[in-house]
């Protein structure tokens, strides 16, 4: 094998597919990562933990010899990221990999490419197309919500919901649940999935990191009941599902609501965040006292002080208060526009309370019960 590799687009095709491989595996050929330089084809790089794996097409590659090459993940990345040449030359002699620049020379031990694992490619026929940005913005509502150390339950991934025209997912970690929908296409008759499909946390970093809103439409096949193929513009993703059973979301959300209060999402996020500096481990609830024309938040720790905060709102209905973890308000505001608008619709103090946005979003919180 032998390719002359432009060095940025290498040091990006490294910076996308770098995380998945594992720093301590018992195969260590894990840790590295493959290069396949292929003149009709193109290029590709590789990595898997096998349980997540990814293909990622590299561009500004001259194939001088086509071949297969396994490249140590850390030394590899190094060289690229202190190079100053345009271009480097990869060869591999006598199981030996060369690197070379203008000035520069690398002899790195290779091992051989037949021994890594195959990272499946996309080759669904049928399979469900959604909007780039709609895809980020799903994942980014509701990854937050999971709970990667839970045992129970398949709470460590993002539940996948999909029809002829629409796509939900659905996060949740016990106490919170984020559910977003979206828009999407069954191509060449793609039906909905069997059971209850959920993609690890890992796997949806991934795809995150490899869409940008102005890519063009995602594919997603969901291969039975075991795995995921996602073809974005660059990449193929592979992942396996979290094995578990998904709890009965439908449940948290409550029949029916009494208030139902529009907030401006950038000054509640800062309120929010304000009232919670004067929190601690042991008392880290805020009341949420919402009145006609204003909601106070207010903050209360013992060796740590008071907070009270106010915020102006457009609500003429009855007095609710309720107590919430902060953190669950911000995680979930962070996701969203400053300039946009979410309604909180609430009973009373002690049932869950549900935020809702226009574009198809629901955010579920539990209160804490304090002593008063």
């Amino acid at each position: 094998m032998k390719a002359l590799c432009n060095r940025k687009g290498l040091l990006a095709a490294f910076g996308m597919v770098s995380g998945v491989a594992p720093s301590r595996s018992p195969k260590p050929i894990l840790q590295n990562l493959k290069l396949v330089a292929d003149p009709d084809d193109g290029s590709t790089l590789m990595a898997t933990d096998l349980e997540v794996g990814i293909r990622y097409r590299v561009l500004g590659v001259k194939v001088e010899q086509p071949g297969a090459v396994i490249l140590p993940t850390a030394k590899v990345q190094q060289i690229l990221a202190t190079s100053s040449d345009e271009e480097l030359e990869i060869e591999v002699v006598n199981d030996v990999l060369h690197v070379r620049g203008a000035r520069s020379q690398f002899r790195l031990p290779a091992e051989d490419p037949d021994l890594f694992p195959e990272v499946p490619d996309f080759a669904a026929s049928s399979y469900h197309v959604v909007g780039a940005a709609d895809l980020r913005r799903l994942i980014r509502r509701t990854m937050f919500a999971t709970d990667v150390e839970s045992t129970r339950y398949a709470l460590g991934g993002v539940l996948v919901e999909l029809s002829d025209d629409r796509i939900s997912m659905v996060g949740t970690d016990g106490r919170r649940l984020a559910k977003m929908s979206a828009g999407a296409e069954a191509e060449n008759g793609a039906e909905p999935p069997q059971g209850m499909p959920v993609i690890p946390v890992k796997a949806l970093k991934l795809i995150e990191r490899n869409v940008a809103d102005d890519d063009p439409p995602v594919h997603l096949a969901i291969q039975s009941t075991t795995s995921v193929l996602v073809r974005t513009h660059n990449a193929v993703i592979y992942s396996r599902l979290v094995e578990g059973r998904f709890p009965r979301y439908q449940d948290v959300f409550p029949a029916k609501t009494d208030v139902k209060i529009p907030l401006e999402v950038g000054p509640l996020r800062l309120a929010v965040e304000q009232a919670s500096i004067v929190t601690s481990d042991e008392s880290r609830g805020v009341d949420f006292n919402f009145s006609p024309e204003a909601l106070t938040l207010a903050s209360q720790a013992a060796d740590v002080g008071s907070s009270q905060i106010e915020l102006a709102i457009s609500y003429e209905g009855k007095t609710v208060e309720i107590t919430f973890d902060p953190r669950y308000l911000t995680d979930a505001l962070k996701t969203l526009d400053d300039g946009s608008v979410i309604h909180a619709e609430l009973i009373d103090g002690r049932n869950a309370a549900v935020f809702k946005t226009e574009d198809g979003y629901s955010y579920v919180v539990m209160p804490l019960t304090r002593d008063r």
